[in-house]
């Protein structure tokens, strides 16, 4: 229990904690990468996940020497992904519903810190506006001018603390992430952050979390001084 602060804000990344949406990302990439012969390997994706489209468009461009100007990448890519959801959905993860709502009705106060594009955040919660509701703020990085650079930089965690009315200091917060590079960012910005890993995570990417689930239900709140989940 010690080595456990207590929090009284809770902040969540969105694709891959939220929303299931690493998915559509990855077979989008795949499927580029597949037209020049290269291989979106698990440790690419690694890299990727949980950066802004345009410093995922560059790692990936560069990490598999694809022969596409960056920004054409990026288009594409958006592209893809975009298609996928308007055709598929974007279903919850799960366990996800569960904890933000007795999060809510527990009056502690939740934000979202996305690295994605406000045009992007709206297309892919659409069918879940009910949830994103019980938000207090959405923190977009991709557009959001006081998010000056993208996972892992801290700045998006300290912009998001930042804009909840009591303004909490950094130590208060406590996020929830699935990638090494959101993690990252959570730790630099000096938050504790619960990690639930893709299956592809290598074991020594997830070392940096405060804790590490399969599910964001399966988190032992009270460690961290919230409401337990019944």
């Amino acid at each position: 229990m010690a080595k456990f602060r207590q929090v009284s804000h809770v902040i969540f990344d969105m694709d891959g904690v939220i929303l299931d949406t690493e998915g559509a990302y990855k077979r989008a990439i795949a499927t580029i990468a597949r037209r020049f012969g290269k291989n979106y390997t698990n440790n690419i994706v690694a890299k990727v996940t949980g950066t802004v489209e345009r410093e995922s468009a560059r790692i990936a461009v560069t990490e598999m020497n694809i022969p596409m100007p960056v920004e054409e990448f990026r288009k594409e890519f958006r592209s893809l992904s975009h298609s996928f959801f308007a055709k598929h959905g974007v279903p919850l993860m799960p366990g996800t519903q569960r904890l933000v709502r007795h999060l809510s009705k527990h009056n502690i106060p939740i934000s979202v810190a996305t690295s994605s594009s406000l045009e992007s955040f709206e297309l892919k919660s659409a069918q879940h506006k009910d949830l994103f509701k019980l938000f207090d703020h959405i923190v977009c990085g991709s557009t959001d001018p006081d998010v000056k650079q993208g996972k892992p930089a801290p700045d998006i965690f300290l912009v998001s603390a930042a804009r909840f009315p009591t303004k909490p200091n950094p130590e208060k917060c406590l996020v929830f992430e699935d990638s090494p590079n959101g993690v990252q960012a959570a730790i630099s910005a000096g938050m504790q952050v619960i990690m639930i890993p893709d299956e592809n995570i290598p074991t020594e990417l997830r070392k940096g979390a405060s804790f590490v689930v399969s599910s964001v239900d399966e988190t032992p709140l009270e460690k961290f001084g919230l409401p337990p989940l019944k």
